[in-house]
């Protein structure tokens, strides 16, 4: 082979490597178990969702559940929790900053472990303790009892019971609306909704009734965006930005999934959807699936 022979194989291997088009994501026909949290204590309210600092290599699993009525004696605000596990799923330590939670998520551009309460965009939003905060931990990831504000109403995010996940690449949200398959796109700059996505669940064999009710993951995986329950299949459905179905995960046998799991014991984190087997365990167990590969 001559050198001018030599040139040109060399151009073709760097061009087939270079130019090859990336390998597509793939949906799992059935989810891999990767992960189990067993709960250290009984939740102070409801088991909502779930996030990962992959600095601190923590997981933080948040309670939902209303303020008290105040009296002269207490103040009226919640008594959820929050929660820290390693990242084998072994319990550090809990706090109380106070808030009726809806959805915890590490934000990427801030570097924080963040939490959305109930009814931040209802006209209860300008209640106290009502809105998004930044969860401040240690240097070693236990969680705090003391918070940052971020913002308190915002309309945006349509009904009070949203559970929205964070995409932090493009700075929004997507917020479930209850008993719907309409999910609305936020940008918390903006007093309205960005856009709207009605997933086809029809595709996928599913009615709004056998689908969670204020949840869909952001998986960060393009053209697998998002990530929905289907209980009464137990299954995971996946849709793309534009609400297409895309393919299904099958929860695997042995899992035992409430009623309550329409509501809460949800979340996505490090690349896992949670689900929350009460049954398990004394206090109950967060199950992580892979779905996506």
């Amino acid at each position: 082979m001559n050198k001018r022979q030599l040139n040109f194989v060399a151009s073709a291997l760097f061009s087939s490597i270079f130019l090859a088009s990336p390998a597509q994501a793939e949906v799992l026909p059935t989810a891999k178990l990767n992960l189990k949290i067993p709960m250290a204590k009984a939740p102070s309210s409801r088991p909502m969702t779930v996030a990962y600092h992959p600095t601190l290599k923590h997981y933080y699993v948040a309670d939902g559940g209303l303020a008290p009525m105040g009296s002269e004696w207490s103040a009226p605000v919640s008594k959820s929790q929050v929660h820290a596990f390693t990242a084998e799923g072994q319990y550090v330590n809990s706090a109380e900053p106070v808030y009726d939670n809806r959805s915890i998520y590490f934000n990427d551009n801030t570097g924080n472990i963040e939490t959305i309460t109930y009814n931040i965009s209802s006209e209860f939003g300008f209640a106290p303790n009502t809105g998004m905060y930044a969860l401040e931990t240690t240097e070693a990831g236990k969680i705090k009892d003391t918070s940052k504000e971020i913002i308190q109403f915002q309309s945006a995010f349509g009904d009070g019971f949203t559970m929205p996940t964070y995409d932090a690449k493009n700075k929004r949200y997507f917020a479930k609306q209850k008993r719907s398959n309409k999910v609305l796109i936020v940008d918390i700059e903006k007093d309205d909704p960005i856009g709207e996505i009605e997933l086809d669940i029809a595709a996928a064999g599913a009615k709004f009734d056998d689908i969670s009710d204020s949840f869909v993951a952001y998986t960060g995986s393009k053209g697998e965006e998002l990530a929905l329950l289907d209980l009464d299949h137990k299954a995971i459905l996946i849709f793309d930005t534009t609400g297409k179905f895309v393919a299904k995960s099958a929860i695997p046998e042995g899992i035992k999934l409430r009623s309550k799991n329409y509501f809460n014991g949800l979340g996505y984190a490090n690349n896992m959807f949670f689900l929350y087997n009460e049954k398990e365990g004394e206090f109950g167990t967060y199950h992580g699936y892979q779905v996506i590969k």
